[in-house]
């Protein structure tokens, strides 16, 4: 790390503490080092430079919009923070291959499958350039996910720090064993590691996958002491019901 790194990541973590009211405690979860696939939601400009600052110093990149690149102080960030050009709305090939360079480099990988902010916090429809990343590499993925900081232009309009949540959930590979993995297999794939992450989020921010009994588990594979996410959910949002619901519960579980 040199020292032009440390100075610029250490002021854009001041800086964004004092904008914002920062819970990431749960960060502790998040290995020292990889190879992990780090998969997170994408609301806005505020997630990569809080969650970078407060992973460091773990050896950690993410792949950014190749327009980045065209804007000389966002270029001169990206390349500073080692981040992977990708261009959005093709099968970028070169930077899936750098990213599979990195995992195996022992670098975690920060993916957003939705590949663009939602501005909103509410989960869109993911992309299945992960399911790339975690099949050839066989790396685990570990759900990360952001929410409370949708409305920070109204927060700093009244002064106030705006709210920033972040909530870490449990480790799984991605398995396909023997099945085909065609298009069809892959939406499925994207689909089940993003219900992951909208089983961390508050019910108002899934989105897409708000449904959380339409999940499936087909591909995913859980250690047995890393159970999914969904059960989780399901489990806690039972013990908020009354005993009427719960009984009308119990046969999902």
């Amino acid at each position: 790390m040199t020292v032009t790194h440390r100075l610029v990541t250490w002021t854009i973590k001041v800086l964004t503490g004092l904008l914002c009211r920062i819970d990431a405690e749960q960060l502790a979860r998040v290995p020292e080092r990889g190879p992990l696939i780090l998969v997170t939601n994408h609301v806005n400009f505020l997630d990569v430079p809080i969650l970078y600052t407060r992973l460091w110093p773990r050896p950690v990149t993410a792949f950014a919009k190749a327009e980045t690149w065209d804007t000389p102080g966002l270029r001169f960030l990206a390349e500073l923070w080692g981040a992977i050009p990708i261009h959005r709305g093709e099968a970028d090939l070169t930077a899936l291959r750098q990213g599979l360079a990195v995992l195996e480099a022992g670098y975690i990988l920060a993916v957003a499958p939705e590949g663009t902010r939602s501005g909103h916090g509410r989960l869109q429809r993911g992309h299945p350039g992960v399911v790339f990343l975690a099949l050839q590499s066989g790396a685990p993925l570990l759900p990360l996910v952001f929410y409370g900081a949708e409305n920070y232009r109204r927060d700093w309009a009244r002064l106030r720090r705006a709210g920033f949540h972040i909530v870490v959930g449990r480790p799984f590979h991605l398995r396909a064993e023997g099945v085909r993995v065609t298009r069809e297999v892959r939406q499925q794939m994207t689909d089940e590691i993003m219900y992951q992450l909208a089983a961390l989020l508050p019910p108002a921010y899934r989105g897409y996958y708000a449904n959380l009994d339409a999940a499936s588990q087909t591909y995913l594979r859980f250690l047995p002491s890393a159970r999914s996410e969904i059960l989780h959910a399901q489990r806690h949002e039972i013990m908020s019901k009354t005993p009427e619901e719960v009984q009308r519960s119990e046969a999902l579980l």
